[in-house]
């Protein structure tokens, strides 16, 4: 489960198996979870998060769209 990035309490991450799945990236902080879609960024799932949270995370996946997408293509490409 490789970790990309780390922002504030945020850990940003996806599962080392999920590469049937278009490219998306889990994030984590304390027992909270959500999952964005990276292509468009959207939401797919979140467990715990508050609606104001979410929208902050929405913002920070967009603003790392690139990150994220080229750490996915490295990982199961390579």
């Amino acid at each position: 489960m490789p970790t990309i990035l780390r922002i504030g309490p945020y850990r940003f991450f996806f599962y080392s198996n999920e590469n049937q799945e278009p490219a998306h990236i889990h994030i984590q902080r304390e027992r909270m979870l959500a999952k964005f879609w990276l292509n468009p960024v959207a939401l797919g799932s979140s467990t715990r998060f508050s609606s104001r949270e979410l929208k902050k995370l929405e913002e920070l996946v967009t603003e790392n769209k690139n990150t994220f997408l080229e750490a996915w293509n490295e990982y199961f490409s390579g």
